[in-house]
């Protein structure tokens, strides 16, 4: 087998391990930021995924950017090497943001329930936690093997086997390592699906976590010839009439409390799932919103609150980088990451953001 050869670990067809480890004594250095303390890791995956036919990727309910994209991205490779590939993630009804629908690879998504009840092999992406895994929890812990990818540093580690980088700005830079070790080449519809998920998660190479290795990923990924102007034109700068009213009406019940966050100032605000209806909009297209509520800059954090059908308050928050917004999520039941993070509760508004104000200390 030469170098530019793709290695048997990523064939449905691989008869033995010895054949993964011969192409991995070969392998060239990692040409990501990830560290080599995972390569243990990376060895029993390329050997679980050499054995086994079919395969099922896993991303977290009401899927972001990073998650579904690193996922698609897994499974265009996965695909084109043989194996049989299910994409799915854990909501009923699955809903895809419009901003994401422009993704490669979407057929191979489907429904929680048509994911086996005992699959063979389970891989999650972004999962932050198995909570966040939704209706495919029962089915990923009944796997006969189960690997989380994750760069959330509030991942407890679920699963057996993980491959958790808080260092990694998006799951998407793993996912991309994940191909190198399968020496499957970069195309443009899996460079679309790599490049949404790392500018998603980067704020479009905005955030702290955005290294010189990112931007030279994100090159590699252009130089496939996609078109990065139209991908950023579908994720930031194209909604519906709909969700400029919910904007709207969000901005004007923004508060604003100075003393919040021991004198660092909050900004905050709620969408009552009442005005998602009457403008005919999904919750997840409204994940944007806190983007434009962290903008002012006389608050250190802001926090926006969702509301679901079932009157769940879904809370998005972000940080300037003073606070670590991940722990006071963690203390909350959710997590995410230092400077950007969630968590859902079952409380009325006030109750709500009182709890968060504490949390934050």
């Amino acid at each position: 087998m030469t170098a530019g050869e793709p290695a048997a670990a990523g064939s449905a067809r691989a008869s033995s391990t010895s054949t993964v480890e011969d192409a991995l004594a070969v392998l060239p250095a990692p040409r990501t930021e990830s560290p080599a303390g995972f390569e243990r890791e990376w060895r029993w995956l390329l050997a679980a995924i050499g054995r086994t036919a079919s395969i099922d990727l896993v991303c977290h309910i009401s899927p972001d950017g990073d998650a579904l994209g690193s996922a698609l991205a897994a499974g265009i490779a996965l695909r084109g090497l043989g194996h049989e590939v299910r994409v799915s993630f854990g909501d009923d009804p699955q809903v895809i943001p419009e901003s994401l629908s422009f993704l490669p690879g979407q057929e191979l998504i489907v429904p929680a329930s048509a994911v086996p009840d005992a699959p063979e092999l389970v891989i999650c992406f972004d999962v932050a936690s198995e909570g966040r895994l939704g209706l495919l929890h029962a089915k990923a812990f009944a796997a006969k093997a189960l690997m989380v990818i994750d760069h959330h540093a509030s991942n407890p580690g679920f699963g057996r086997h993980t491959i958790i980088d808080p260092s990694a700005p998006a799951t998407a830079v793993l996912v991309d390592e994940l191909l190198r070790r399968l020496r499957v080449p970069l195309d443009q519809a899996i460079a679309t699906c790599l490049y949404t998920g790392i500018a998603t998660d980067t704020g479009s190479f905005k955030y702290a976590a955005t290294t010189p290795a990112t931007h030279e990923l994100a090159g590699r990924l252009l130089a496939t010839g996609i078109r990065h102007d139209l991908i950023s034109r579908q994720l930031w700068d194209t909604s519906s009439f709909g969700f400029l009213k919910v904007l709207a009406a969000a901005l004007d019940r923004a508060v604003y409390e100075p003393q919040a966050v021991g004198g660092r100032g909050l900004v905050w605000t709620w969408v009552p799932y009442q005005d998602l209806v009457l403008f005919g909009v999904t919750i997840e297209e409204i994940e944007g919103l806190i983007d434009i509520l962290r903008r002012p800059a006389e608050a250190e954090v802001a926090l926006v609150l969702k509301q679901e059908p079932d009157g769940t308050l879904r809370g998005s928050c972000r940080s300037k980088g003073a606070v670590d917004v991940a722990a006071a999520c963690a203390a909350l039941g959710g997590g995410g990451h230092v400077y950007a993070a969630g968590f859902s509760l079952r409380e009325p508004v006030p109750a709500a953001v009182a709890r968060f104000r504490s949390a934050l200390g």
